[in-house]
């Protein structure tokens, strides 16, 4: 009897430091939530009336563009009519706004004219289009356009109406229209763009590469069946000439088409760095949403404010638990010892799984999970006092306190599994029927109400059983058992 107990308890202690001494190793960390590390939250909410249908499709390609950020615990939820984004810890949350509420056609348009940065109605240089060999594979290739090239350069008179740069809202896809190509936020250069000949709707993806063989950074992208066949009209048509790829009223790449026939694949190439070809494919693969959105609200949580609510929570936590742990240290005495032991156990499980699940999940922390992981602890002292007071009912009821920590722990033990069920079950509703804080919440909770169910079964009862055996344990005059457990009943024996 005695060895299964020791086994069951250097098993679970040996599993709980090895995954804290990986945790370490590895330098895993919990991913902190918005509310906590800061971010941005923004509201979307359609230009014009639309049916649910829609709005979750808007949601689920709002979700793959966060996905493809790497933002760590995204949460996006639909409130009403309206699409919530919270992002946390972004480090350029202009851009993580810029991707996520893009909600223009992603569109192909042929370049007439490539204009100054600025609107100036007399006269405009055009550049001669860059241009580069054909891959010898079966993949082909086009060109990002780079900063103008001084050779070969042409002038040419306006367009009608002038240089100046097309409204947004008149941006139609069958007229004609001058558009922006930024750059950290400033405009680069500027072109005069034919009807839009084709949308995103052709491709079937698009990533990022490095391109070995060039010592540059790539976008490949694959078009789907109708798309491969539209494409190749299209590129038959301009090969030679410069299409723009636009989206939102802006031009995210002008590659040079130079070749007709691209058979279902090709390549953009040019001066990108990592970061514009990852963007641009990105765009290329989400880039059209089925409903105009705009953002009603957007704010920003920084990250000092999240470090005080940290902070706060904290301190307010490790108040609570120091208070516990010195409640049932008094009342039950070396016994508290064991639910001090025991609660330093959870908390080394939990942070490594918490650790772990963040590092490769994407789990954040939220105030609302802190929160959850708070409330838990009440539900693990819960069951120490369910199997200690068990005990003490068995001792009042002759028994010694040697036979009655492993027959109190089986009565107990029911007890807990019935407390922690209803708790997991009320965790697991609110996490499958609730969005946002809530569910953060729950997961929380239901986690530690797991972790105490094993901690109960593998460290609670061995440690006790072994602990009750020992007669330092039970009749020491200070740390002994506590005053239900020290004193027995008229006939009982300790």
């Amino acid at each position: 009897m005695r060895r299964p107990l020791v086994t069951s308890l250097v098993g679970i202690l040996v599993i709980a430091v090895l995954s804290v001494v990986y945790t370490q190793v590895v330098g895993n960390k919990p991913l902190l939530g918005l509310d906590l590390q800061g971010g941005v939250s923004v509201v979307l909410k359609p230009v014009k009336k639309v049916d649910s249908g829609v709005l979750n499709q808007s949601i689920s390609i709002i979700r793959s563009r966060v996905d493809a950020l790497g933002v760590a615990e995204p949460d996006i939820s639909r409130q009403g009519d309206a699409i919530v984004v919270q992002l946390p810890g972004v480090k350029d949350p202009e851009r993580a706004l810029r991707i996520v509420g893009t909600t223009a056609e992603l569109r192909f348009r042929p370049v007439l004219n490539v204009l100054p940065a600025s609107d100036n109605p007399a006269t405009t240089t055009t550049a001669a289009p860059t241009t580069t060999t054909t891959a010898p594979s079966t993949t082909t290739t086009t060109s990002k356009v780079p900063t103008p090239v001084p050779t070969t350069t042409t002038t040419t008179t306006a367009p009608p109406g002038g240089t100046a740069t097309t409204p947004r809202e008149q941006d139609q896809p069958e007229k004609t229209v001058i558009l922006p190509e930024t750059k950290a936020g400033n405009v680069v250069r500027r072109y005069q763009l034919g009807p839009a000949e084709l949308t995103g709707r052709v491709l079937k993806t698009a990533r990022a590469q490095f391109d070995a063989n060039n010592g540059a950074w790539a976008v490949n992208f694959e078009l789907n069946g109708e798309g491969a066949k539209k494409f190749d009209e299209l590129a038959a048509k301009y090969v030679g000439r410069q299409v723009a790829i636009v989206l939102d009223s802006e031009v995210k790449s002008a590659p040079t088409i130079n070749t007709a026939n691209f058979q279902g694949s090709g390549q953009i190439t040019g001066d990108f760095t990592e970061k514009e070809a990852k963007e641009l494919a990105l765009v290329l693969r989400f880039g059209a949403l089925p409903v105009q959105l705009q953002a009603e609200n957007s704010e920003q949580v920084s990250a000092s404010l999240g470090s005080d609510s940290l902070r706060a929570g904290l301190g307010a936590g490790l108040v609570g638990l120091a208070l516990v742990v010195l409640y049932m240290i008094l009342y039950y005495r070396a016994l508290g010892l064991v639910v001090l032991l025991g609660l330093a156990l959870s908390g080394a499980l939990m942070w490594s799984i918490v650790s772990f699940l963040s590092a490769n999940n994407g789990l954040a922390l939220s105030l609302a999970g802190a929160t959850g992981i708070i409330v838990s602890v009440g539900v693990t002292v819960d069951s120490y006092v369910v199997y200690f007071e068990r005990l003490k009912d068995e001792i009042r009821a002759g028994k010694t306190i040697r036979s009655s920590v492993d027959r109190g722990f089986a009565r107990a033990y029911r007890t807990i599994l019935a407390a922690d069920a209803a708790s997991f079950i009320g965790a697991a509703l609110l996490y499958l029927l609730t969005v946002g804080a809530v569910r953060g919440f729950a997961f929380f909770l239901g986690l530690s109400t797991v972790l105490d169910v094993v901690v109960a079964y593998f460290f609670t009862r061995p440690m006790v059983v072994l602990l009750g055996r020992n007669r330092a344990f039970t009749e020491a005059k200070w740390l002994g058992v506590a005053r239900g457990l020290a004193a027995t009943s008229e006939g009982g024996r300790a």
